[in-house]
């Protein structure tokens, strides 16, 4: 009877937390609707790989057979190996994003670059907390609100805390609707929050639409090489969806695809998620030094909106540059209803949205230049 007892008796309060933190993840996703197609597999996967002697890791049986353990396996071919899993999603996410109204308000761009300052003042806040430079560099990351960004980045920079990081990004990113409108009405006023802005979108050409995939990729592939993976099968998922030839191909990406890896990511990336190197101080501040990022993200977009109105005649509503973060397209959503509570009315969706596809770019471009920064240095 001893050996049915030994995995209760193996149990250390490291796991016990962890079953917590899963348990909380799957109630996160359920109950709150927080990005339930990734908390629910990464809290059910919290639960798996903590459990004594499980078969989803690999492991010794009778001191002499090696048994590849699933989600192990899952890891080492799909994140460890090659980080195909989360370069494979940017296809889906590339089809799902609709570049008219940047492309038609090309200022927007700006918002997308301005609200990456959190990742760059997370990565010097964790470099004097004393994280290695790797470390640093793949915490900061969170700020780009771009889950799969933030798991290639500390992936490929081999950080110890690839499953804290990965926690932080999604459940962030699923609390865009609670955290920036605290963030964004502590530094504007009622009277900023008000400003209509009229959309008077250009008509972009589809021959425009076709080509603008192509023209990024080579651009970002010569200035910033390391990102081309995210940006290049970002782009071609976006010209699977303009080209107008492919369409059953598009629909594929944006359904089919993105769920199966999303699915399989979720799961995946729960084997980071493991007691012992979860259940640490480090990892609550992890967690903090993310949220700051994903702060200073919002705040550099809405002050950046705040400068450039010194200079225009038709001001912009600052709330407009919050949206500049990757979460799409929730931040652009956030931004329209807050409009709307302040006054009744006042419509600038188009412009968020056009700042939120120009962030989704900005972060995986960010991202990349962040791994060919902090490489250069290792």
């Amino acid at each position: 009877m001893e050996f049915l007892l030994e995995g209760i008796l193996s149990v250390t309060w490291q796991q016990i937390v962890m079953y917590l933190i899963g348990i909380l993840l799957i109630w996160l996703a359920i109950k709150k609707g927080c990005e339930p197609s990734l908390l629910l597999p990464m809290g059910f996967g919290a639960i798996l790989v903590n459990l004594p002697l499980t078969g989803v890791l690999n492991q010794t049986v009778q001191g002499t057979v090696e048994v590849t353990g699933i989600i192990e396996w899952l890891y080492e071919i799909g994140i460890g190996a090659s980080e195909a899993l989360p370069t494979l999603l940017f296809i889906g996410i590339g089809a799902m994003i609709d570049f008219g109204p940047l492309l038609s308000n090309p200022i927007m761009f700006l918002f997308g670059a301005g609200c990456q300052f959190g990742i760059f003042a997370a990565i010097l806040f964790a470099a004097l907390l004393g994280f290695p430079l790797a470390d640093a560099a793949s915490i900061g990351i969170i700020g780009a609100a771009d889950g799969p960004t933030a798991i290639l980045v500390s992936q490929v920079l081999d950080s110890s805390y690839t499953g804290a990081i990965a926690v932080a990004a999604y459940s962030y990113m699923a609390l865009v609707p609670i955290i920036q409108p605290i963030v964004i009405r502590a530094i504007t006023t009622k009277k900023e929050r008000t400003i209509h802005m009229e959309y008077r979108p250009a008509d972009v050409s589809k021959a425009t639409r076709i080509a603008f995939p192509i023209v990024v990729t080579i651009i970002v592939g010569m200035v910033a090489p390391s990102s081309i993976a995210l940006v290049g099968f970002l782009m071609f998922g976006n010209l699977l969806r303009e080209c107008g030839v492919l369409n059953a191909l598009s629909e594929t990406a944006q359904t089919t695809l993105t769920n199966l890896i999303t699915l399989l990511l979720g799961l995946t990336i729960s084997f980071s998620m493991q007691a012992e190197a979860f259940v640490t101080k480090e990892t609550i501040l992890v967690l903090c030094i993310g949220l700051l990022a994903f702060i200073f993200d919002t705040i550099g977009g809405v002050l950046l909106a705040k400068f450039l109105n010194l200079f225009r005649k038709e001001k912009i509503n600052p709330m407009i540059g919050a949206a500049g973060i990757s979460a799409f397209p929730m931040a652009s959503r956030v931004v329209q209803k807050m409009a709307d509570e302040e006054e009744h009315g006042n419509v600038i969706l188009m412009h968020a949205a056009g700042a939120n596809v120009s962030g989704q770019i900005a972060s995986v471009i960010a991202g990349g230049l962040v791994i060919q920064i902090v490489a250069s240095y290792l």
